[in-house]
């Protein structure tokens, strides 16, 4: 088994639960981390017998630009997609954080992290 981690991409996105989230954006953080078989891979260095996470990127940055009031759906959305399209997959974590939220106070993200 082997542990695939792509850290600290980058969106500037428009999620949110207030309008103004969803009119003005703002930058998000996201991370992932997937469990998956990487022994072919390790052996061949063929890129066909591992998960390919260019894809996984892409299919995230998709993701991004779909609009949601919550964190929560974006995690949940992003977890269909990968078990969806890549069935290599034994478990997923992704944690999407917004940053400088707006709380009505000094906060640098807030974060939501889910697994499956």
């Amino acid at each position: 088994m082997g542990l695939i981690e792509i850290e600290g991409m980058e969106f500037y996105a428009y999620h949110g639960h207030f309008e103004q989230e969803q009119v003005v954006g703002n930058k998000f953080l996201l991370n992932a981390s997937i469990e998956t078989n990487c022994t072919k891979a390790g052996k061949t260095d063929h890129l066909n017998d591992a998960l390919d996470y260019q894809k996984v990127y892409n299919l995230i940055k998709e993701e991004m630009e779909v609009k949601s009031y919550l964190l929560e759906n974006i995690c949940s959305r992003i977890l269909d997609r990968l078990y969806t399209e890549f069935d290599c997959i034994e478990k997923a974590t992704i944690k999407v954080s917004k940053m400088n939220p707006p709380m009505g106070g000094q906060i640098k993200r807030v974060s939501v992290t889910m697994s499956r």
